[in-house]
Formats: C-alpha cells, structure tokens, sequence
C-alpha cells in the first residue's frame, strides 16, 4: 500500500491531496491567511457568561463569539489563571514551570459564574473550527502536539496510546519519558512513538518547550484577540501525523513551499528527506497525478461505486443521509441477497473514503439495502469499522438497525468539504443553447489568424479542454503543425479539463490571458507558460 502527498501551491492558498494506492482519499484546502484553525491558541475576551447554559462567549476576534463550556475549562484551569496574571505582570519570564506553584484542581461540578467574569482575559484553544452559524469552539486545557508527543501544561501525568498494546513498551516509553519531560508538564505519548529512541523523543520534546516558551513570551505582552501560539499548516500538520514508512512520496510545484517542507522534514524525520520532490512538468501537478478528474467524480450529489451501484449524498443541519442502490447491478448476482450484499460491501468502502475526503461529521446515517441474513449484516457492520480503521477522526460505528439503517458519528473539527461539481456552460451561460459545437475549432482557428496577423502575437499559448487538445496533437501531420506552416509561429497547447468542452483561453508570452473581445491583455496573470506550455 503506497501513500502518496500532492500539494499544488497558488497565490490565495495551497490545495492537497492525499492518495492511496493513486486513489484519492483526503483532500485540503489551505486558503493563505486562514485563522482559528484547530489548535490555535489565543488570548481570549469573556464578553459574556452564561449560567444556563454554564458556558461563556469569548471574543477571539472572529465575527461571532466563541464558545467555551465549563467542562472544557480544564482542571488545571486555577493553574492557568494564576500563570496568566504572574506572566502579564513580569513575575514568570520563560515560561518554564519547574518553579511555578501549581494551583488545586478545579471543581468538575462547578459553575461557569465561579471562574469567569466578563472582561477578564484568559489562554484559550481551538477545538473546532467556525462551522456554519456558530464561532469556534474553544478550550482552556491546552496542549501542543508533536510528531511522537503531546504536551500539557500544569499537569504532572505521563499517559500511553491506547492504540499502543504492548505492556512492556507502554513500560518502556512511560519510563523513558518520565526521565527527560521538565517539571510541571505531562505528555501524552502518540501512537507513532512505539519503538522509536530516546533521542528522537527528546528532540521532539525539546521543540514543543520551546513553543511554549515563545508563546509565554508572546503572552507577556499580548493584548486581547492576539493569537500566543500558532498551529503548524495543513500540509506541515498532516506530515506530522501521518508520515511513516507507507510513504512513497511528496510532491510539490512550488519552490518556497518545497523549501519549507524540506526544513520541517529533516526536524521531524531526517530519514525521509528523500521522498519529498519538486514537481518541475509542463501540465498541472492536479493534472499530471489525474486528481482533477477524481475531485469531480468524488464530490457531486451522485456518486458511484465500485462493480455498479451508486450513493445519494444528501446534507442537512442535523445530520447527513447517504442512500446506497443497485443501479445496474441488480441483473448481475444469482439472487437478490447475494446482490444486495456484493452492493453493500462495495458502499461500505466507498462510503467510509467519502467520510474522510469530505471531512463529514456530526451524525451520518447510511440506509443500506435491505437484506435477511444476520451473518451478512454483521459482515457489512465488519467491513464498515475495518474501513474506517484509518481515518484518524473519532468515530463510532453501530451495527444495522431493523430498519437496515446505520448509524456513524464522527469528530467535527472543521468545515465540511464542499467542491461544486456541477457547472455552468461555459457555451450558453446556462441558457440552454449554444451555437453549433462542431464550429469551435473554427472559432478558434480565426482566433489564432487574428492574434497572428492582425496584432501580430509573436507567441500564443491556447489552453483548452482535453478532447480538443487531442483533435489538435494527434497524428504523424497534427492540425497544430499544420497551423505552424500556415503562419511559421508555433501555437503551444495546455491541457486543462478544468474547462468546458466549447472553452478556451488564448495567452500571450508572458503568461496573460487574450481578451478576445478587444484585444486587450488583463493584467492577472493567468498561469505560468514556462511551466504549463506543452511543446
């Protein structure tokens, strides 16, 4: 099983894609500037506490509120409190804790009202993300994350993966930990961890103070709405959890991020350095790697799976509903059992890829198609958790209900992922009609006469859709080389199924696109020719 990571970088953001096999399984949207990502710590305003509710709304400088119950206050909350004012006033410089006179835990059965006050300022972290109406989600028991360890502030506890089941290495790693970890921090040993070295627990421990040093640095002079610590990016956080030895490579199109990625990959694991590769081919990274066709196929209402059959992905504000039908497998098995199972097992797959890709949460529930038999009802409930065996999100996975219906729950932590899939054409403008499409290649032919002749274009570059690219590259005599005797100027082609079947866009030397009304250059720049210009 190989994994791939596929990062193309633009100007408002970078877009990646995690594969499996060349099988598209989590796909990011990194938008440049992103704020209130999962992690983040802030130095929150109490604008308002709410004893019904026994929750308070901070303001973290996002539009509305955010949210924080009394439950995630933490028990070392009194701690936090007390470190925040000694900071604040000069008394604690480094944020080390060797010193610092921790506080009693707090009462697991108190009252907002006896902790918070409004105006007062406290640490807060990001445990989910801005979701439709609400603000972020917030906690005060914070903690940092690293590659092999988590650490805690204000507590003293060392604690093991579940997920790591060997009792003499849970020993092992608690024992090694207990040595090195400064006072006044616990950590939280990652699944990851299990049978690496002291020396590469050390370092990652030794990064993670020292983020919290400069965060307690940043603390001391931090006003209300500033953010004391940042969480890595998408695509550093993602390595950081799930780089191993699955993986084959990383490839990027762009020099800076590559840079960059370089950097974090030889703090985190040295050995890796050699996998992470700079994408330097003429088409789109999205393109070459066939993800831009995926992205499609994966994210509409409709989609199909696997051996025939198909999901209706339906969306509401309570929960989402996944419909799974025969389609034209209904003709293909000896009975209708057998049929509905073989569709079944095949859904349980895709629908579990689906819950990761889109990053679904909240309550999902899935109606199967019905079958009798007990024994392929549990195969399916199997399947379903041994699929989502993967996905590092919490989940929970019942078994099917009478009604053949399953219900899954998932960790919400961000935004659902929602890629528009249907489109406009791009021909009529949604009106339903279009001129004949067999005249666009002469369209564009009198295009290309008018650019050449007329504003004498010394280089043009033609990006359109991937049938009309074939039309024009195919053959030992291409149309594009008759195009070059006819006006000894070569037309370079880019691919792009991005674009309708009747679109094109002209672009000169430098990569700006042809206003083919007027003439007119725009100013943006539309894409890189030296990079995406195919000879």
């Amino acid at each position: 099983m190989s994994n791939e990571l596929i990062i193309s970088s633009a100007q408002n953001g970078s877009r990646i894609a995690l594969l499996r096999d060349k099988q598209l399984i989590e796909f990011h949207h990194e938008q440049e500037g992103n704020k209130f990502v999962v992690g983040d710590i802030y130095l929150g305003l109490v604008k308002k506490v709410v004893p019904g509710l026994n929750a308070a709304f901070i303001d973290i400088g996002y539009e509305k509120d955010a949210f924080l119950h009394y439950l995630d206050l933490g028990p070392q909350f009194a701690s936090l409190q007390k470190y925040t004012k000694l900071v604040k006033a000069g008394k604690i410089t480094g944020g080390k804790l060797d010193k610092f006179q921790a506080e009693k835990d707090i009462d697991k059965h108190g009252k907002i009202a006896s902790q918070l006050t409004k105006g007062q300022l406290i640490p807060v972290q990001v445990v989910k993300e801005p979701i439709s109406t609400k603000g972020p989600r917030l906690s005060s028991e914070l903690s940092l994350a690293g590659r092999y360890l988590v650490l805690v502030p204000f507590s003293d506890a060392v604690s093991v993966s579940k997920k790591i089941s060997s009792s003499e290495e849970r020993k092992r790693l608690q024992r090694l930990i207990q040595s090195i970890k400064p006072q006044g921090f616990g950590v939280i040993i990652r699944t990851v961890a299990e049978g690496k070295e002291v020396a590469e627990l050390d370092r990652d421990l030794r990064n993670l103070v020292t983020t919290w040093q400069d965060g307690a640095a940043r603390l001391a002079n931090g006003n209300a709405r500033d953010k004391v610590i940042g969480e890595l990016s998408k695509t550093s956080s993602l390595l950081r959890d799930m780089l191993n030895e699955s993986f084959d490579s990383i490839y990027v199109d762009d020099k800076k991020a590559f840079d960059e990625l370089k950097t974090y990959i030889q703090q985190i694991a040295p050995d890796k350095e050699k996998i992470l590769k700079l994408f330097t081919g003429k088409a789109k990274i999205f393109e070459h790697f066939g993800i831009e066709k995926q992205i499609k196929s994966a994210f509409g209402q409709t989609v199909s799976i696997r051996g025939g059959g198909y999901l209706i992905i339906e969306h509401t504000e309570a929960l989402h509903v996944i419909d799974v039908n025969s389609g034209n497998k209904s003709t293909r098995e000896e009975n209708q059992e057998t049929t509905a199972l073989s569709v079944n097992v095949e859904a349980a797959k895709e629908i579990a890829r689906q819950l990761r890709l889109r990053d679904m949460g909240g309550i999902i529930v899935v109606d199967f198609i019905d079958m009798r038999s007990q024994d392929n009802k549990k195969l399916i409930f199997k399947t379903m958790k041994d699929e989502m065996e993967s996905d590092r999100a919490k989940h929970t996975v019942l078994p099917l209900s009478k009604f053949g219906l399953m219900q899954i729950t998932r960790e919400r932590v961000r935004p659902q992922m929602n890629i528009a899939t249907s489109e406009v054409c791009p021909a009529c403008n949604g009106t339903g009609k279009i001129t004949a499409s067999i005249l666009v290649t002469d369209q564009i032919e009198q295009h290309i006469e008018h650019l050449f002749v007329k504003q004498n274009e010394k280089e043009l570059v033609l990006a359109l859709h991937p049938f009309l690219f074939a039309y024009y590259t195919k053959g030992i005599i291409s149309k594009r080389v008759k195009l070059f005797f006819k006006y000894k100027r070569w037309v370079n082609l880019i691919k792009d199924s991005s674009l309708g079947i009747t679109e094109f866009h002209f672009l000169n030397k430098d990569g700006e696109e042809i206003d083919l009304g007027n003439g007119e250059k725009k100013k943006e720049k539309a894409v890189e020719v030296d990079n995406e210009a195919e000879d």
